[in-house]
This record gives structure tokens, sequence and C-alpha cells, in this order.
């Protein structure tokens, strides 16, 4: 189960199908994320794709030399772009994809379209989602809600990336939602609709224990996304923000032009996909070993090209020494700039602060802890209202909560008033009459040895205590345990026995911390596949506006803007 080979298997396949000669690619908006996302331009190139183009844009020249090979969504406006440009076509012939179920009478419009008898072959390839990481997609969508309903346009752009999904997995799964969740029931229903209706795609080899695809809602953890983070994949994104596997550097202080924007990317660069997961002390001596191998391996400033041979050896070695050059100062920024926000902005004592409103219980100590902190001029306005939103999610009902005293030391800040809100915003979204599960953990003498134990045995360090909600949704699943009172299937049949293949989606978006989640058990769970999907994939910022947007309280700029998100 992995989605990030399922993409590129599809596009290989599509250049393949294509045959010899040399081509374009002709996408749209979406879809260009889609292709950017597992290959590289030069890798494409490889393939004799040459040129890149939008269907969408009006002034392509005509080249009857190159074959167009088109990856495009179903959309109404993208099928009529097609029938424009079948009517005057501008290359030689045509291989179109679509990258989910199109209708017949499209189909037939198309046809009637084709006077000239261009199109090759009319196919339906099943990339319709971002591949993030190979147990990780995004659908790339911001403010799927509006209150506890979906945004209409949203849910069946879910359902089509979802079944699109289950489709290039070659999966037909039996589902299960949270049942808090209204969102979450009509999601189900809507993918299971597409299941039977499209039944002869979903014919699959039957496997002895059936698929299995959990449907959950952000709400119900919205203490995930309000974490810093201390994983690279995870504090790049929260800290710099990762956009399509891209990042951009242009504020870094005294940055060069060729670093301006940087792309990580698992896929083709060896010493990301090795740190991915890693904690940002290790990430530090990793780089420092990557500088010294990459001095060992410098052409020496004095090395003599005496003869024919010297020179062919330079050669040979130099695009491997130009490609780790460039690994090399890329990775140094990035951790460097990681470092001087840390330092900037007191992370770590930001972060031990958060880790103890998400998991610990002593609310005299948490108070004090969090009005120390609002009242340090260097904690950063973002930092200082996340830690006033755990508090509020936290000590939600607590006898004594001092939140409004909170806000009012956020008001003395000069914390803008939108931020102010947004704290009332985020317990509107995700508090206690929200929750369908205990999301914050019971206070018995029972529990708290539990805790003391697990605190004991599997926490490498303070920064890194708290577990997302999703780990202990999917160790209950894993384990047969899951409440079918909490988490019902849809339809009359049910599991009889430990789920393999599990695929989970979070309406409202996942976190990298979530996907960590995921990676580890899948790493440590023998005979269990996991693969993790969101609405987006979140850091602080853009949760902060789904918040809004779902809340109602999104303000002018952010009206209607239930789009595609470019996400910070």
């Amino acid at each position: 189960m992995n989605v990030t080979l399922a993409v590129k298997q599809y596009i290989s396949k599509m250049i393949e199908s294509s045959g010899p000669g040399m081509k374009v690619l002709l996408m749209d908006k979406e879809t260009t994320s889609i292709v950017s996302v597992v290959y590289t331009q030069s890798e494409i190139l490889q393939k004799e794709v040459y040129l890149f183009e939008r269907i969408d844009s009006q002034n392509r020249d005509s080249m009857k030399h190159l074959k167009a090979i088109c990856f495009l969504r179903p959309t109404k406006e993208n099928v009529q772009h097609l029938i424009q440009e079948l009517r005057r076509p501008k290359y030689s012939v045509y291989f179109i994809y679509f990258s989910n179920v199109i209708s017949k009478s499209e189909i037939k419009a198309l046809a009637e379209a084709d006077e000239q008898e261009v199109v090759a072959e009319v196919q339906e390839f099943y990339g319709d989602f971002i591949a993030v990481n190979p147990h990780l997609f995004s659908l790339n969508l911001q403010g799927v809600s509006r209150g506890r309903s979906w945004e209409p346009s949203m849910l069946s752009r879910c359902t089509q990336g979802l079944t699109s999904v289950l489709l290039a997995l070659k999966k037909c799964p039996m589902i299960r939602y949270q049942l808090s969740s209204d969102m979450a029931r009509r999601l189900a229903e809507s993918v299971k609709q597409i299941i039977t209706k499209e039944y002869e795609l979903f014919d699959f080899r039957k496997t002895e224990v059936p698929p299995l695809l959990l449907i959950l809602d952000r709400s119900d953890d919205a203490i995930t996304p309000l974490l810093n983070q201390w994983t690279y994949q995870a504090m790049v994104h929260e800290m710099l923000g990762l956009n399509n596997n891209r990042i951009d550097l242009s504020r870094v202080p005294g940055i060069s032009k060729d670093l301006r924007e940087v792309v990580l990317s698992a896929e083709n660069d060896e010493f990301y996909a090795n740190n991915l997961y890693l904690n940002f002390g290790e990430i530090g001596t990793n780089i420092k070993n990557l500088m010294e191998d990459f001095q060992k391996k410098k052409p020496k400033g004095q090395q003599k090209l005496e003869s024919i041979a010297d020179m062919k050896a330079f050669v040979d070695n130099y695009p491997q020494f130009k490609k780790m050059s460039g690994t090399v100062s890329k990775h140094v920024t990035v951790v460097g700039e990681l470092s001087r926000l840390v330092a900037e902005r007191q992370l770590m004592e930001v972060s031990e602060v958060e880790q103890e409103l998400a998991c610990q219980n002593d609310h005299s100590s948490a108070q004090q802890n969090v009005r120390r902190l609002l009242q340090n001029p260097r904690v950063s306005e973002l930092d200082a209202v996340r830690l006033v939103m755990l508090y509020a999610l936290r000590y939600e009902r607590h006898s004594s909560s001092i939140l409004t005293s909170l806000i009012e030391e956020l008001s003395r800040r000069g914390v803008s008033e939108r931020y102010r809100r947004m704290v009332q915003s985020v317990v509107e979204y995700g508090g206690k009459r929200i929750r369908g599960s205990d999301l914050i953990t019971p206070t018995d003498a029972v529990a708290i040895t539990k805790q003391f134990f697990k605190g004991l045995k599997g926490v490498e360090n303070v920064y890194t205590q708290h577990q997302p909600l999703l780990h202990e949704t999917l160790d209950q699943l894993i384990k047969g345990r899951l409440k079918d009172s909490q988490f019902p299937y849809l339809g009359a049949s049910s599991l009889r026995d430990r789920p393999q293949d599990i695929m989970v989606f979070l309406i409202g978006g996942a976190t990298y911390e979530e996907a960590l989640t995921v990676y580890n058990l899948n790493r440590n769970t023998p005979g269990v596949r996991i693969v993790l999907g969101g609405s987006a994939i979140h850091n602080t910022k853009s949760f902060l506006e789904e918040v809004m947007l779902a809340t109602g309280h999104s303000g002018d700029r952010a009206q209607g803007s239930a789009r595609h998100s470019t996400r910070r």
C-alpha cells in the first residue's frame, strides 16, 4: 500500500503508452501538483517529455511534431477546454487520461469534437490526490466545513479523492466512521454510493480479511495541530511551510538567490528520506556528518589534472559532487533557519509548556507557566495564542479556569483581535461539546499510574511526549477493540478478524505528527499496513484558517474561500 508508487506507475504508464517520440504533457492546476510531487522535471525529461503546458493557457503554440499526453481532472471546465483543443488541435495526436471517473455523456461530447480524429485513446487513471509520503496523501483543500456540515463542493471533491485512492490501491473496503460526526457519516455514505454505482471498477480479487476505510473528523483532536513539532518534516512544515514539497526561503536573512525556493522530496533526496522522522537533535548530528563526508569528496583546490585520466575521473565524479553540493547547501540552510527560529522564538521553553498542557493534568503549574511565557516579549504572537488555545481546550470546564485573564494578557501584549477571537473559535470547533472521544485523559488513579509508566518507557524526551488521538484509535482498531458504538460500520456486515489493510481519512486535515504515528505503527506492527489521508496536511497556521472558516469567524479576507489551498 504505497500511494507514491501508485501515482508514479500511472504517470509512467501514460508516457510509455504514447510510444517513442517527443511529447508534451498537458495538465490542469491540480494535476500539475499531483505530478510534481512524485516526479522531478528532469526525470520526466528523460522519458522524452520536453514541454509542460496548462490546458487553460490561452497562448500555446501549435506544435504538430509533438504528441500530447493530457492528464486532467474530470471537471466541466477541463472537458470544455479539451473540446476547444480538439476542434483546433495544436499537436499531432492526443492521449487523454482523466484522474477519476468521467461520465459517458462527456466522452460523447469529446468524440463529437474530435472531427480531425487526433485522439488515440481516452482512459481513467485514478491519481486524483497528492501523494505526500508513501503512506500519506492529501487533497489540498482548505475550508471543507461550514459549522458542523459540509461545504457542498468539498463533499464531492473528498469523495472523488477518496475513491481514487481506493482504486489506485485496488481496495474495495468495509467502511467505519466516527459516529459523533455527521460529516464523517455523510462522506462514508457518499463513498459507499460510488463503490456501489461503479461496482465493476471495484471488482478486485477478494482478500481473506477485507480492507478497512476509517473516516474520522479533525474536530475530535484539535490539540495535535496546535503543537510545535520536533521531527524534521513536521518542523519544516510548522515553521517554514511545505507546499507540494516546496519551501519558500525568500524571507531568510542573507539567503542566496538559488536557495530562495527549495524542494524537499524523499523520492530524490537521500538525506531527507533518511531524516524525515528523526528529531531535531539527531538531524544536527547528521548534518555535521553530511558536511564532513562532503569535505572528503570535495575536489582539492590543488588537485592536479595532469593526465587525460585525471580529467576524466574529475568529470565522471563531477555530477555526483554537484548533486551532493546542492543537497548539502539546501539542508544546511534549512536546518540553520530552523535553529535560528527555535532560538529567536524560544521554542524549547514554549514547547515544554505545550507538552505539559497536552499531556499532564496539573492546573496550577500550567496556569503559572502559560502566564510566565505570555509575559516574555520574545515569545511570538502565534506561540502566545497557541498556548492560550491549548489551555482553553485542556481546562475548558475547570472550576478555577483563568482563561478570561489570559485573553486579557494577550490583549495587553498587543495581540490582534483576530487572533484573540480564534481562542473561542478553537473551543467552538473542538471543545468538549463537540468531541466524540475522550481526548483529555481521565484523572483517576489507574489512568495516572498507567500514564506514569508509559512516560518512563516510551518517551524519548520532554518535547515529544504527546501522542495524537489517532494513535489510540488505530491501536484499538488493530487490537479489535475499537467500539462499534463510537465507530460503527456502514451497512450490516462487520469485520471479525484483525484488520490488515487500513486506510484512514481525516476530514478537516491531517498533520505530519499523525503521519509519524502511522509510519511507526507500520514499522512495528507486522501484517498491518496503514495509509493516512486528509483533506489537507496542516500546520498551526493553516489549521487555524480551517477553524475560522468552519466557525464562520474568518473575517472578510477569507469569506467564501473554500478553495484549494496554497498552504503557507
